[in-house]
């Protein structure tokens, strides 16, 4: 059911003068920034400060040795976490976006890498996560066309 306004002008049904029905679909890569970001800046400052209880299920050996070799450099852990509480505030707020995505990108490898080789019980948390990164990173791939070509020269665009 069509409404007609003047000459060739339409609006869809329930549709006012003035405003047009939007797609749902717009309001995605605000959905799933929101969630990277409160995923990385609840799971960094847990890395930092363990307010979350510990899993219940024995953490697998080779997991606990990545994670004893990452503390015991001293600065690497630290450095991971700091990483995502910055880039999930970033997310949150909705500032340097691309910037954030591209710094996350590694740990987000990292991530699921780890789930696959060494936790394999995260390992559905771990594909959502590099979903949301592929998903964002597409969804600003604009912002990186000028760090993707082949010969960059200095100064230049």
């Amino acid at each position: 059911m069509k409404a007609t306004l003047g000459t060739d002008t339409t609006l869809a049904a329930g549709a006012t003068e003035g405003h047009t029905p939007k797609s749902l679909a717009r309001h995605l890569p605000t959905a799933g920034r929101l969630l990277m970001g409160l995923i990385f800046f609840v799971f960094g400052l847990n890395g930092l400060l363990n307010f979350l209880p510990p899993p219940s299920t024995p953490v697998p050996e080779g997991a606990v040795a990545f994670g004893g070799a990452l503390m015991k450099t001293g600065y690497m852990f630290q450095l991971v976490k700091g990483t995502e509480v910055l880039v999930g505030a970033l997310l949150l707020a909705n500032r340097f976006v691309p910037l954030a995505l591209a710094l996350i990108a590694p740990v987000v490898v990292n991530i699921f890498a780890f789930h696959i080789f060494l936790a394999p019980d995260g390992t559905g948390f771990s594909i959502v996560i590099l979903a949301l990164e592929i998903y964002l990173a597409w969804s600003y791939r604009n912002a990186y066309r000028s760090m993707l070509v082949s010969r960059a020269t200095p100064g230049s665009k």
